[in-house]
């Protein structure tokens, strides 16, 4: 994870929760978090919302939080959002510490072009690494020009960033390359092109035998 965008947010401890608390909070600016982890009892915050949403666009964020003037490192598990309006309504944070291995599911990114005439299909959006907490990759990238119909590339034969290493089945299918399927006319399509070449076929008889 870099670390040139900074990531210092200041989260308020709250002692009250339910809905309309959360209604309120999000009114006013702020996102109800809760932090966990490291056998520690959880600890429900509220954080700057504008702030937090920009930070959280990465997947993966690590945030430093700032808890009544004690320092916390915590990674962005879950991200509860309004299905409707995409607010974000919940934050769950797991508590990390500098060196610590841990496990995260990062996303897959293609590059390059397949053969002519093929496509590309992406079985897996993200794959699972085990990378230390303050450098978690944005992405694995997965070269596929010039690949051919048929190929296919699984966990086990990705490139990993430095310093990752592969948590996941490493048989877990990634890439495949393939040729789109033909597209096939309905029946009643297809019944009708064969009536209305019967039909022209029948015109063009009547036709010449008109002119004899």
């Amino acid at each position: 994870m870099s670390q040139d965008i900074d990531t210092k947010v200041q989260a308020e401890v709250r002692s009250n929760f339910g809905k309309g608390f959360a209604r309120r909070l999000r009114a006013a600016g702020k996102i109800p978090a809760v932090i966990y982890g490291h056998g520690t009892d959880p600890v429900h915050v509220a954080l700057p919302g504008h702030q937090t949403a920009l930070l959280i666009r990465r997947a993966n964020a690590v945030l430093e939080l700032d808890i009544e003037g004690a320092s916390h490192l915590a990674l962005v598990k879950d991200v509860q959002k309004d299905p409707v309006h995409q607010i974000i309504e919940h934050i769950d944070l797991l508590v990390v510490k500098k060196g610590e291995k841990i496990q995260v599911d990062v996303p897959v990114v293609v590059h390059g072009e397949s053969f002519a005439g093929t496509i590309v299909n992406l079985d897996a959006q993200t794959i699972l690494l085990e990378v230390e907490a303050m450098h978690i990759p944005e992405h694995v990238e997965v070269d596929v020009d010039g690949l051919e119909e048929g190929t296919h590339i699984t966990a086990g034969e990705l490139t990993l960033p430095k310093g990752a290493s592969l948590a996941a089945d490493p048989e877990t299918l990634i890439v495949a390359i393939s040729v789109p399927a033909a597209e096939e006319l309905p029946e009643d399509a297809a019944d009708e092109d064969e009536a209305g070449a019967e039909a022209s076929t029948s015109e063009e008889s009547s036709d010449e035998a008109a002119s004899e």
